[in-house]
């Protein structure tokens, strides 16, 4: 038989211990052993990884392969195959002949194929007068045979770690689905709290991933990811109880305020105005006119400032809640360079900057008070500062801001998912305000 005595090989190439141990390996196949060669084939493509060769030493042996009669490796049937390089060149597609020649050795030094060289180191065959293999000199599958099982055994392995590893990506996706969706809530709920910290520590949890993480990598992102959610939760959870405790079903809407108007660390909304209210203000917080370069300060009806209508809430006929100024600016940092000296520093000095914004997109005056009239004035210099952010993806900003009037003054329209997503593509330039 083929395995049956030591070879070396042919010219220049030398002996090594590895090739030995490969050849005494392959003389203890049994007689009895066979592997179907094409499910072997692909165990060994799933194996690969933990082999050390590539795909394209594996399309060596797929050729390498095709040229062994028997679909069953099996030691009765020979396990030498001859073929040129020539003919192996031609099916592998065309792949130069020295590159079969590169991908032939490094089967050999990964021990999945033994070389059987005659004394010119040509591969032939010959036979007997009945037709009949007597002895062959080229390359032997015995490896193949004998490593079956490790062979099958490492491709589960690998199999196992790419389920692993899939799963893994799963809990991930759903945990970045829940923790976004869930500082979204409580933003649009104004919950207190330092949403703006835990968003920007999500995203510097999922952002220090590198493009291909390793299984540790991902394990320990996901321990991290369920810890930040399991915070927020208990967060939530913990208001929840407050507001149960409190029987004001109206408590979560309720926050505080600087009532400073030149405060720099404004972070909260200023007021909001019912649909169709005249966008004024109080104490002396004028808000800029809508007709274009006017720049006049309107005063409240004192029927408003006797209602008690609170700064920011969402009111009876469920006009939009504004948002904090900080987190606005920093969704929108473009509308900084047009505030006074590059700096807002407060809700009049966003509502200057969206006039002349306005003004700039080509956005007619009616259309922006229309909008002041349906969302209050807040929430329309905060869409405007939205539509300057993504002024490259939208076509005609002012029938987009009629668009969504008409969406407002219909309920189906919320400025938080927006806002959100803004901050999500912005979070890395960490601008601030002022």
């Amino acid at each position: 038989m083929e395995t049956g005595s030591i070879t070396t090989p042919f010219g220049r190439r030398s002996m090594t211990l590895g090739m030995l141990a490969s050849q005494v390996m392959a003389g203890e196949i049994k007689p009895d052993q066979s592997v179907d060669k094409w499910k072997l084939f692909r165990a060994l493509c799933e194996a690969k990884p933990l082999l050390g060769i590539s795909d394209r030493a594996l399309a060596v042996l797929n050729a390498l392969l095709s040229f062994y009669p028997k679909n069953e490796l099996a030691q009765e049937n020979g396990l030498i195959v001859f073929p040129s390089n020539i003919q192996l060149s031609l099916r592998t597609h065309g792949m130069a002949e020295q590159t079969v020649r590169r991908h032939l050795a490094a089967l050999v030094e990964a021990g999945l194929l033994l070389r059987k060289d005659s004394p010119n180191g040509k591969r032939y065959v010959r036979r007997d007068r009945a037709g009949e293999v007597n002895e062959a000199f080229g390359f032997s599958l015995a490896p193949l045979l004998a490593r079956a099982e490790e062979i099958e055994r490492l491709a589960a392995e690998v199999m196992a770690e790419r389920l692993h590893v899939q799963r893994l990506r799963e809990r991930i996706t759903l945990c970045r689905r829940d923790i976004a969706k869930l500082i979204e809530a409580a933003v649009e709920e104004d919950v207190q709290g330092d949403w703006q910290g835990l968003y920007l520590e999500f995203r510097d949890l999922v952002e220090g991933v590198p493009r291909s993480p390793t299984t540790a990598q991902l394990e320990l992102l996901l321990d991290e990811l369920t810890a930040l959610r399991a915070k927020i939760l208990k967060q939530l959870e913990m208001r929840m109880k407050s507001t149960k405790q409190r029987g004001n079903a109206d408590y979560i809407e309720r926050h505080i305020q600087n009532s400073n108007p030149e405060s720099t660390t404004e972070l909260e909304p200023s007021f909001e105005t019912k649909q169709g209210a005249t966008p004024e203000q109080d104490n002396g917080r004028g808000a800029v006119t809508m007709e274009e370069g006017r720049g006049e300060i309107a005063h409240p009806s004192r029927q408003e400032e006797r209602q008690g209508r609170r700064p920011g809430a969402r009111d009876d006929a469920g006009g939009l809640k504004s948002f904090p100024l900080g987190l606005v600016l920093q969704a929108c940092p473009e509308i900084l360079a047009y505030g006074a000296n590059g700096q807002i520093r407060n809700w009049r000095d966003l509502m200057t900057a969206a006039v002349t914004v306005r003004s700039m997109l080509g956005v007619s005056p009616s259309a922006y008070e229309e909008a002041a009239n349906a969302m209050g004035p807040e929430n329309a210099a905060t869409v405007m500062a939205c539509i300057l952010e993504r002024g490259g993806h939208i076509n005609s900003a002012g029938g987009y801001l009629r668009d969504l009037t008409r969406r407002s003054e219909k309920g189906e329209f919320a400025i938080g998912p927006m806002l959100m997503a803004l901050l999500r593509a912005n979070a890395p330039a960490g601008r601030k305000a002022g």
